[in-house]
């Protein structure tokens, strides 16, 4: 690694991370693309690579929500319990079935278009209603943690982690941000934890680029670490539903950049 490829992956996991942060996820859905097209991270080692920025971006949200006992409730342990060993499976699959650039290119644009359009829809149907919302049954203990095993082998695939997919569906489904957002960031942390190194041992057994590319990952990670602080000091200060927007319409973005790959 060159070091303008270096602060460029330090710059990118600041950047995104400051626009994440403030509404509970990690921004590595956002970075991977960036490792693709401009970092040049070839596939299927920009996925443990991703997961590792999730490894060292992550303790800093965690540790003010450990402060403030956001991380006591049993939905964390629900999560845990789910995606990681979800996300064996997923790296597995990602290094002996979906090797090839155009089928990752196609699961890319699969998972961020719908949840673009599901962030942008909900956030403006949400801002438009006048009346109180009322409270949803949620789910059953049993449901999110298959929930959350099925998202944990879509994050070992992708190298997302998780925590960005299940936020908004625990959310959807009635529970408060307040609740879920650090569940799914600790999910996210441990779930990256345990794809990384899955992906470190596949390397040692399988041919091809699957070993973590160990410094970008940590250049990134360190931007991610000072933008996710950032990002949690300027939360008060920034609109909520603009924020979300913001996301959705990245999502959207990118995702349809890949579809259209894809398509040519």
């Amino acid at each position: 690694m060159t070091w303008s490829t270096g602060l460029l992956g330090f710059a990118a996991g600041l950047l995104i991370s400051v626009v994440t942060a403030p509404v509970g996820v990690s921004g590595a859905v956002f970075l991977l693309p960036v490792q693709v097209s401009v970092l040049g991270v070839p596939s299927p080692a920009v996925t443990p690579t991703n997961l590792l920025y999730n490894v060292v971006a992550g303790p800093g949200a965690l540790l003010r929500h450990h402060r403030s006992g956001g991380l006591r409730g049993p939905l964390t342990r629900l999560l845990v319990l789910g995606t990681v060993p979800g996300v064996v499976v997923g790296a597995v699959i990602r290094v002996f079935a979906v090797p090839g650039p155009s089928v990752f290119r196609l699961l890319i644009a699969v998972l961020l278009l719908p949840l673009g359009g599901w962030l942008c829809l909900r956030t403006l149907h949400r801002a438009a209603r006048t009346a109180p919302a009322r409270d949803s049954p949620g789910m059953s203990p049993r449901a999110i943690t298959r929930l959350a095993m099925a998202v944990g082998v879509a994050g070992g695939i992708y190298g997302i982690g998780g925590g960005s997919l299940l936020g908004p569906i625990l959310v959807g489904r009635g529970m408060p941000v307040a609740k879920v957002a650090p569940a799914a960031l600790a999910a996210t942390f441990l779930t990256s934890v345990v794809g990384a190194g899955t992906y470190a041992l596949l390397s040692l057994t399988a041919t091809g680029d699957i070993a973590p590319y160990w410094s970008l990952g940590l250049a990134c990670g360190l931007g991610g670490l000072c933008g996710g602080y950032l990002g949690a000091r300027l939360q008060p200060r920034l609109p909520e539903t603009a924020l979300k927007l913001l996301l959705g319409v990245l999502a959207l973005g990118i995702g349809g950049l890949y579809a259209v790959q894809i398509l040519r």
